[in-house]
């Protein structure tokens, strides 16, 4: 069954509550700056007044301290706004497939395809792929691949030409340009169930129990 949290919970974890308590907080230093100031100018000593500059430094400071209260209470008041946008978008996601982190891989139609990461061009990219045992299986040679995402599929064969049995797999990603290994990302297909938000932000709650941040999204199938 399909999980989105509420708009409520979400302005809880962004803070609504602590905006409520910043402006209470805010309003209660006003007041007892103005009644201090006020009782100090009723009993100042006519003959040694107040002095102007220190009066309007303290104001000064005062409007210092409300303005960045008020721009704190603006930024939680966007951040709540945006986690409500961005669950709202993440819950048109449940059903689809999308292309995320992960090494993992299936022989299986719609499991068998692999993904990869690149940060930068490489001329020559192999891929490996693994048993749950840990012994390979397979060893695809891809050529040269563009920076960025790229998608490849495996025909669910061994390195022999048999068929591999059906069971979970893993891939691992080689790149080198020049001779000089080149850093990649592993990515895998996960079929979205449920979306929830938990301190580390909106989350994607996979098929086989696994998940996902949103910002974490490659590719939407």
């Amino acid at each position: 069954m399909s999980t989105v949290q509420d708009t409520s919970s979400v302005n809880s974890l962004f803070g609504a509550s602590a905006s409520t308590s910043s402006k209470s907080s805010v309003a209660d230093t006003q007041n007892r700056f103005l009644s201090l100031l006020v009782a100090q100018m009723k009993n100042q000593d006519p003959l040694n007044p107040l002095d102007n500059a220190q009066v309007t430094s303290q104001m000064a400071q005062l409007s210092t301290v409300q303005g960045i209260e008020n721009m704190n209470s603006s930024l939680q008041a966007m951040a709540a706004s945006l986690g409500t946008n961005q669950m709202s978008q993440a819950a048109s996601l449940i059903g689809r497939t999308v292309l995320v982190p992960g090494d993992a891989i299936s022989p299986a139609q719609l499991e068998n395809v692999m993904g990869f990461d690149l940060s930068r061009p490489a001329d020559k990219v192999t891929a490996s792929i693994y048993d749950a045992s840990g012994s390979l299986v397979r060893k695809l040679t891809l050529g040269s691949r563009e920076a960025g995402v790229n998608v490849v599929a495996w025909d669910g064969l061994t390195d022999s030409g048999t068929t591999a049995p059906t069971g979970k797999y893993s891939f691992k990603i080689d790149a080198v340009q020049g001779g000089q290994a080149i850093d990649s990302t592993a990515l895998n297909l996960g079929t979205v169930n449920s979306v929830s938000q938990n301190s580390q932000g909106v989350q994607l709650n996979l098929a086989g129990n696994t998940n996902v941040g949103y910002a974490d999204i490659r590719q939407i199938f």
